[in-house]
């Protein structure tokens, strides 16, 4: 691994515990905020802050990227909110293992939409994923609550974010459109807000710390973190870094505000992450390109 790759590799591990703290700082913000109005603040501060650093590329926006941003902004919009809602009823712990399903849902999703292929490891880790969301999820009457059911919900809305982003980047600037993305975001909420609640300003200390964490950390930083890294690594890296967002999510609820799961729902969480770690990773392609490395490096000596 090269020192360019390494950065990387570091910057989306970084970028991904920021990730995991969002649910425990979700959680803190909604004691004092609504919903919506958190969102607003949460995306209208990153907005800001991660366009004074790119500010540049605002010279060439057309109208195409606008309509783009704003597509993409209303999807994540309703991942976010439904989330946001979801994780008042529900442990932190839960809301990161379950939001992480998204991974599993992008392949289902394209092959129902898309007729891809579904290849046997996505069957398996769909599985896994489905053994690990019951443990963790259902009760001894076998019911899901409503905050589990809105992250699971959050994380199928998310999948077709991932989706819908893979498709219109492709010929615009990716940067400005994400940049768009997270003002229509906070545009969206502000508009709710307004209707349905009472907006207004962080008026604690608590609040103003998690809304800033999730403002800076979580979205600005994040944002522009994982854009720069994902050029010096591989897909193979970004995916198995990624899984660790559930991780640090359990690990923050754990360190911060004593969250334990029961034993079930260990096992579940690491089924959940199995399932995940089975759909985005390629073992048959890994050991075939390490055997082709094998036989290059034999047929060079």
């Amino acid at each position: 691994m090269n020192t360019q790759q390494f950065k990387a590799d570091l910057t989306m591990l970084i970028v991904t515990m920021f990730w995991g703290s969002s649910y425990l700082f979700m959680k803190m913000g909604l004691e004092s905020i609504q919903g919506f109005n958190l969102i607003a603040l949460r995306f209208g501060i990153a907005f800001v802050l991660a366009g004074l650093v790119f500010y540049k590329r605002f010279m060439h926006i057309d109208f195409h990227i606008i309509k783009y941003g704003f597509l993409l902004g209303t999807i994540l919009f309703l991942a976010i909110s439904v989330v946001t809602i979801g994780v008042e009823s529900t442990s932190v712990s839960n809301a990161g293992f379950l939001f992480s399903l998204a991974v599993v849902f992008v392949p289902l999703l394209l092959a129902v939409f898309f007729r891809q292929k579904v290849e046997k490891r996505i069957i398996f880790g769909v599985g896994f994923a489905i053994l690990g969301i019951a443990l963790l999820t259902l009760n001894n009457g076998l019911k899901i609550s409503s905050g589990d059911f809105l992250i699971i919900l959050g994380a199928l809305f998310y999948a077709i974010y991932i989706i819908v982003t893979d498709k219109l980047t492709k010929n615009v600037d990716s940067i400005t459109l994400g940049i768009l993305q997270l003002g229509f975001t906070g545009a969206w909420a502000l508009l709710l807000s307004l209707f349905l609640e009472e907006p207004h300003l962080p008026n604690t200390t608590e609040s103003w710390i998690s809304i800033l964490a999730l403002s800076i950390l979580c979205s600005a930083i994040g944002f522009i973190g994982q854009t720069a890294a994902q050029q010096y690594t591989t897909p193979t890296h970004t995916g198995l870094i990624f899984s660790l967002e559930p991780v640090f999510a359990a690990l923050f609820a754990f360190i911060f505000v004593g969250e334990v799961l029961q034993a079930k729902g260990y096992l579940g969480a690491v089924l959940v992450l199995v399932g995940i770690l089975t759909t985005k990773i390629d073992l048959k392609k890994i050991i075939m390109k390490k055997e082709r490395g094998k036989t290059l490096d034999r047929s060079n000596a």
